[in-house]
C-alpha cells in the first residue's frame, strides 16, 4: 500500500512541477515551485522502487496519468485545447499502462507457479 502512495506522491508532484513551468513563462516566481514539484517528483519516484514496484510499472504509472492529468488540469488552468482526439491518445496511453501491469502481475503468476512446481 505505501508503494501505491509514493506513486500518487510522485505523480502529484510531477503534475505540479509541469504546471508550475507553465505558470512560471508570465510570473517567474512559479519557477520555485517547479523544482520543488519536479524534486520531490524523483524522490516520491525512488521511494516508489525502494518500496518493490518494478521499475517499468511505476514509470509507466508515473508518465501515463502525470500526461492525463498535466493535459486536463492545463486545459482548465490555462485554457488550452483538450480535442476529443487528444482525449483518446490519452486513454490510449492508460490502456498500455493497463496492458504493462496485467503483464507484469500474470508473470509473477507464472513464477510463483514455477517456483511451487520447483519445490516439489
Amino acid at each position: 500500500m505505501k508503494k501505491w502512495l509514493f506513486l500518487g506522491g510522485a505523480i502529484l508532484s510531477e503534475v505540479t512541477g509541469s504546471l508550475s513551468l507553465k505558470a512560471a513563462l508570465e510570473h517567474p516566481g512559479w519557477y520555485a515551485l517547479m523544482a520543488a514539484g519536479f524534486a520531490g517528483a524523483f524522490v516520491f519516484l525512488s521511494l516508489v522502487l525502494r518500496a518493490g514496484l518494478p521499475l517499468g510499472v511505476a514509470y509507466g504509472i508515473w508518465g501515463a496519468l502525470g500526461v492525463a492529468l498535466t493535459a486536463l488540469f492545463s486545459a482548465l488552468l490555462f485554457g488550452e485545447p483538450l480535442t476529443p482526439i487528444m482525449g483518446a491518445g490519452l486513454l490510449l496511453i492508460i490502456g498500455g499502462v493497463l496492458c504493462i501491469e496485467l503483464g507484469r502481475q500474470q508473470a509473477e503468476k507464472t513464477r510463483g507457479a514455477a517456483a511451487v512446481g520447483e519445490a516439489r
